[in-house]
């Protein structure tokens, strides 16, 4: 048995089940997800998305939660993110000839990508929230641009893709294509309204979104924002952020990080 338990944001927590399920399908093994509702993401899964058959998923809102601390005393492995950097090869995932040593009931709790994930299937929006995202993608038209600009708590994106640089990108993407309009997504309304003035007419949004990642209203605003994010034709992100790599893993459409040269 794998035990996963994801720390994190929404695109990490993302990733780590993504990676559990792959490794737990390689080990013919069952998966069980523990959610936790926290600061982090205070919402459940269930809230998020459609109920899913290839893993089990269980809320809980502590770290003290006695079935928590049950899988995590009874677990032959226990794997936490320094554990993960130690034992990841060149390529990301954990090294083959070590996981061959993670036999019988094996506890990871990690926000870290550490096995193959490109396959998002296993997350689907609920229904109110896929109609809420059917409803935006249906403004886009063929030539939409995805935006993401993270800023708060993230010092790695703010340096490195700043303001200036997003918008020398979007006027690249205008300069080849007059048509392109942009759908942004950013926790900074500050950002927005400068992006708003500088491209006026041009910028689509959830104008209302909810910017609290510890509240469930907030939670649903950021999924959507992911998946519309993710039916864009191409996205415009920030620097070392699991957000804007998930919304374009999700559909593998190309990406270029703010203040880097070169679509990745």
């Amino acid at each position: 048995m794998i035990i996963i338990q994801p720390s994190g944001g929404l695109c990490n927590r993302m990733r780590v089940i993504n990676s559990g399920w792959r490794l737990a399908k390689e080990r013919g093994d069952r998966l069980l997800v523990l959610w936790n509702c926290n600061r982090e993401l205070n919402c459940p899964f269930e809230s998020l998305f459609r109920p899913v058959t290839e893993f089990q998923i269980t809320s809980i809102r502590s770290v003290a939660d006695p079935r928590k601390l049950f899988h995590q005393k009874t677990a032959r492995h226990y794997l936490t993110n320094d554990e993960i950097l130690a034992h990841r090869g060149a390529d990301g995932c954990l090294d083959a000839d070590y996981v061959r040593t993670l036999d019988g009931k094996t506890y990871i709790f990690t926000w870290e990508w550490f096995y193959p994930s490109e396959d998002y299937h296993l997350f689907v929006p609920t229904e109110k929230l896929q109609t809420r995202v059917d409803r935006m993608t249906a403004r886009f038209g063929p030539s939409c641009v995805g935006v993401h600009i993270r800023r708060t708590d993230n010092r790695p994106a703010m340096d490195k893709s700043s303001t200036d640089a997003f918008l020398r990108a979007m006027e690249a993407e205008l300069l080849a294509d007059p048509d392109t309009v942009f759908y942004l997504a950013t926790d900074d309304k500050g950002e927005e309204a400068r992006l708003r003035q500088a491209f006026p007419g041009r910028i689509l949004s959830n104008e209302t979104r909810c910017l609290r990642r510890d509240s469930v209203e907030g939670m649903h605003d950021a999924l959507l924002d992911l998946y519309c994010l993710s039916a864009t034709r191409k996205i415009i992100g920030s620097y070392f952020s699991s957000f804007t790599d998930i919304a374009a893993d999700m559909r593998g459409i190309p990406k270029v990080i703010a203040g880097e040269q070169t679509p990745v």
